[in-house]
């Protein structure tokens, strides 16, 4: 904040954020995690922009969940947070 008040690029009371680089999916991101990719669909239905979940649209595309790499943590912390209460990813049936 004192960088960018000293150059007089802020204005008052505002805030200086870094600029998002990369999201991730939410299929990649269940892929990274080792996680079924519904259940973290669920888990994020709860998150927000401020904690790095996104939505992402393409060309004929209803929109995906996508997540910063603070989102990631985020859904990180919640992953672990349900299964420590003993609510993991439902059991699918195999094939």
């Amino acid at each position: 904040m004192e960088l960018a008040a000293a150059l007089g690029t802020t204005q008052s009371g505002g805030v200086i954020m870094a600029a998002i680089a990369a999201v991730f999916t939410i299929g990649h991101v269940a892929r990274m995690l080792s996680e079924d990719e519904d259940w973290l669909f669920d888990l994020s239905i709860d998150m927000f922009p401020e904690d790095g979940c996104l939505w992402v649209y393409g060309v004929g595309e209803d929109g995906v969940p996508a997540f910063t790499e603070y989102g990631i943590e985020c859904l990180r912390q919640i992953i672990a947070d349900e299964k420590a209460a003993g609510h993991g990813p439902p059991v699918k049936p195999p094939k």
